[in-house]
């Protein structure tokens, strides 16, 4: 039989698997935006291949500082919410332990239960304790500002690859088709992988990815075809 502390739950990979899933679906259609409506205003290979890879660079910087930025802000309040925490447990204990009582109470425990278990768990580590009861914090679910990041920008980078791999692949004139199927087959593949990862229904999490980027390629190449550019 499987040992019961060796089992790994999905809610763990909730950290890097929101910011990886965000960063891969943005720099698909991100950047597959760009080159469809450059395609869409009549601009040559070079062209698109340039604004691909312009998009890839900026991107990428973009959501890491982005990511980075947003998680340290929530990994800042947690901190002070922390600081906060250890104060009230330092000046008035009784009240802190009382207080952890009645969440115990109010999850279903009995009333001594509920006071003897507070009392162990403060006993063991208060500040833990209500970390966990009281704030909601947990070491699985901190905030980790770095891994965001470089999860973001590192799946923004492989996403981005796709569209400018069908600029180079890609006759000129059917750059912008090609680039828009590859990019709706993309966020379809993206959309299934990230529901797998997170237990999610697979065709479901696919066809939800692919229907909003296959909107926004129709937006990007109205758009573009309101120009008449030629590179």
């Amino acid at each position: 039989m499987r040992r019961r502390d060796s089992e790994h739950h999905l809610i763990q990979r909730s950290g890097w698997l929101r910011a990886a899933v965000l960063g891969a679906n943005d720099g698909i259609v991100s950047v597959a935006g760009l080159v469809v409506g450059v395609a869409a205003g009549g601009a040559g290979q070079s062209a698109l291949l340039a604004t691909g890879i312009a998009g890839l660079v900026a991107g990428a910087m973009s959501m890491a500082a982005g990511e980075y930025v947003s998680v340290q802000s929530q990994a800042d309040t947690e901190k002070a919410d922390l600081r906060i925490e250890k104060r009230e447990l330092h000046e008035d204990p009784q009240g802190e332990l009382a207080e952890l009582t009645a969440i115990y109470v109010r999850r279903g425990l009995e009333p001594a239960l509920a006071s003897e278990v507070a009392r162990q768990l403060s006993a063991h580590d208060a500040l833990a304790a209500h970390a966990r009861d009281e704030l909601g914090i947990t070491e699985p679910l901190r905030a980790k500002p770095l891994q965001a990041a470089l999860a973001s920008a590192g799946a923004f980078s492989c996403g981005a690859l796709l569209p400018i791999a069908a600029v180079l692949l890609a006759p000129e004139a059917w750059a912008g088709k090609l680039v828009t199927a590859v990019t709706v087959l993309g966020l379809f593949g993206s959309g299934a992988l990230a529901a797998r990862v997170g237990g999610a229904p697979v065709l479901r999490g696919g066809l939800r990815v692919a229907f909003w980027g296959a909107l926004a390629m129709a937006a990007a190449s109205a758009v573009g075809s309101l120009f008449d550019v030629r590179v």
